[in-house]
């Protein structure tokens, strides 16, 4: 992990350890990698993808997998105070493939946010002015790609102010997100992918 920058807030240094000292999900392999230019004057970024095999050793580089990946952002700029609420703004993605069955549910993409909202909830993260985006993408392969067959994904894209002073909540939460995306199991608090689309069914 990155050590503090110097000039670093102490308020930020501070949220930023918290971040890096996070409890994630053991199924994923992780790493700090540096955050976007110019999107907030400080801010820390951890990049995950799915391992499947937490006692298998894997590269701290391999944060790309076929189960599934993503990027979590921690932003602060007091600048922002009146356009995110509060001087921090957490962004962040997830996405994973899934499969064929799954992936034509039309409830599916309501199933994603319902997880995300679950998480933050299940590890206490509390937050504020919530948005993003569930996207579920099909595919089909033609020509010489048509070995490839069918194909489904999903993609979250969020955002969030955290509430509080427990940021690592919110990294903990997106690594849940992440997994249960990725297929892995899901833990007490946060319903398994059947009974939530039984749910959004009975409505």
């Amino acid at each position: 992990m990155m050590a503090r920058i110097a000039g670093e807030p102490a308020v930020f240094a501070g949220a930023a350890a918290q971040v890096r000292g996070a409890h994630l999900r053991s199924e994923l392999v992780t790493r700090e990698i540096a955050p976007p230019e110019r999107i907030a004057p400080h801010s820390v970024a951890i990049a995950a993808a799915i391992a499947r095999d937490p006692h298998h050793s894997h590269p701290a580089e391999a944060l790309e997998s076929p189960y599934g990946s993503g990027r979590f952002l921690l932003l602060h700029d007091p600048a922002s105070l009146l356009e995110w609420g509060a001087p921090f703004r957490v962004v962040c993605f997830a996405q994973a493939p899934l499969e064929q069955e799954i992936g034509v549910d039309p409830f599916i993409s309501d199933v994603a946010w319902s997880w995300l909202v679950d998480a933050l909830d299940s590890h206490g993260a509390e937050y504020r002015y919530l948005s993003g985006t569930a996207t579920k993408t099909l595919s089909s392969g033609f020509g010489s790609l048509a070995g490839q067959g069918d194909a489904a994904q999903i993609e979250l894209r969020a955002s969030w102010t955290p509430v509080g002073t427990d940021y690592a909540a919110h990294a903990e939460a997106w690594s849940e997100l992440l997994c249960l995306l990725g297929g892995l199991p899901h833990h007490e608090g946060i319903d398994s992918i059947a009974a939530h689309r039984a749910r959004m069914r009975e409505k």
